[in-house]
């Protein structure tokens, strides 16, 4: 399942990020998440044993998510995360080599930029949707001024300073969601805490949905 069909269902536009998760805390987490609402969950590679979380997940849940995994940064890396099953693959950064080889073996890319020359690029490597980051440094009014270049049926994700208080500034700017790390999860946190926290971001679209 893509991002886009996972949206048309009526999933919230929130990637719970979940950096620092270990594989014992992976079901626990999910279970919270997706009972608070949250389809879209990604566990950066730079975590305790990555792919063993993510595929955990991916077998908990990934009939009722769409998991993945971030800060993918070699075509290893993709590969590694398209062997658990998973189809999401964030970065930072924006790597033709990276997201060429993901879209090979069927992956979502979700490459970062911040620069009308960093999307263009994700976008003529075969991303379909972009990861504006670090979002927050230069804020909302940045993000508008990219959708005005960039094809007009681009989505545009808002992640590093997104969060449920300033999901609405987002999406008037004309983000298709956000991506959410530590004001949802930090390392250590218990799965009340985060469901908790997710349940304030969905509701934060829907107070503007």
């Amino acid at each position: 399942m893509t991002l886009a069909e996972m949206l048309a269902q009526g999933a919230p536009p929130v990637i719970a990020i979940l950096r620092g998760l270990t594989p014992g805390e992976a079901p626990a987490i999910g279970a919270a998440l997706i009972e608070a609402g949250i389809r879209l969950i990604e566990v950066p590679f730079n975590s305790p044993e990555p792919v063993a979380s993510i595929a955990r997940l991916q077998a908990a849940f990934g009939d009722q998510a769409l998991i993945g995994g971030g800060t993918v940064l070699t075509p290893q890396a993709a590969e590694a995360l398209a062997a658990t099953g998973a189809r999401l693959m964030v970065a930072p950064n924006t790597d033709p080599a990276v997201i060429a080889r993901g879209v090979a073996l069927g992956l979502e890319p979700l490459p970062g930029c911040l620069t009308p020359s960093e999307a263009f690029a994700a976008l003529a490597a075969g991303a379909r949707a972009l990861k504006i980051f670090p979002a927050g440094t230069l804020g909302s009014a940045h993000l508008k001024a990219l959708r005005e270049v960039l094809p007009p049926d681009t989505p545009l994700w808002a992640v590093g300073g997104a969060n449920a208080e300033t999901f609405a500034e987002w999406r008037a700017a004309g983000a298709a969601g956000i991506g959410v790390g530590g004001a949802l999860y930090r390392a250590g946190d218990d799965a009340d805490t985060v469901g908790a926290r997710a349940r304030a971001l969905v509701a934060a679209w829907r107070a503007i949905a």
